[in-house]
């Protein structure tokens, strides 16, 4: 009885999220391909999606950024949007930077919008102005960050700010690399990479060594997402 009770009411999300997508999508005059061309999501799973037979939800942020709306906009529909033909666009939307950039950069702010192919709507109201999403490239931090999944980058910390096992991004000369540091009672510093498997397994803290961002948040596009980091008082 229970089990028939959630699958209806997953059913019904599911349709519902399936009109929604659908509307926004012809109030933006795109077809699905151009959907899938704009997000990068298959048009069979746009497809699916809107005909409420999707198994995952895990392209919601990505179709949401390339319709110009938050992924909670999507699922609940946006007051107005449909009737009028009036697509509103989502007050912070937070860029997707390439390790190139990451490794170039000084500042987001540096960093030229037409150059930016991505951009992806916050993973909480509350994160702070300035930061940016990398994709994670690599095993060197699986399995607890595979291939794929988005790392959220805050780039408002200084070295001193930071504590043992904080996940960082740093860069030497143009090349950045994402690890855990590790602060020893006699203050040596040094990355280390989550999976104990990978080699080098341990990069030393060294002078010309670069502060990228300290990484709060993260999230997995096939639906799974990740406990935000608290920091300690």
């Amino acid at each position: 009885m229970y089990q028939n009770s959630d699958n209806a009411s997953r059913d019904r999300f599911m349709s519902t999220l399936g009109e929604n997508l659908k509307k926004l999508r012809k109030a933006k005059k795109m077809t699905q391909k151009d959907l899938a061309q704009k997000s990068g999501v298959k048009q069979s799973v746009i497809s699916e999606l809107e005909t409420g037979t999707a198994k995952s939800t895990g392209s919601i942020l990505e179709l949401a950024s390339a319709l110009g709306v938050t992924a909670e906009d999507l699922k609940k529909g946006v007051i107005g949007a449909f009737d009028n033909n009036v697509v509103p666009v989502t007050s912070k939307l937070i860029p997707v930077l390439s390790w190139v950039q990451a490794g170039a950069m000084t500042s987001v702010e540096d960093i030229n919008p037409s150059e930016i192919m991505q951009w992806l709507p916050p993973l909480s109201s509350d994160d702070p102005d300035g930061c940016f999403y990398l994709k994670v490239v690599g095993i060197s931090n699986s399995p607890k960050y595979e291939e794929g999944d988005y790392i959220l980058v805050n780039p408002a910390f200084q070295v001193c700010d930071l504590l043992s096992e904080d996940l960082i991004v740093v860069r030497n000369n143009t090349d950045a690399t994402f690890k855990k540091l590790v602060i020893e009672s006699d203050d040596r510093k040094y990355l280390q990479a989550l999976n104990p498997n990978f080699h080098p397994n341990i990069i030393e803290f060294e002078d010309g060594m670069e502060l990228v961002g300290l990484v709060i948040d993260a999230f997995r596009p096939l639906g799974g997402s990740r406990q935000k980091r608290m920091r300690k008082s």
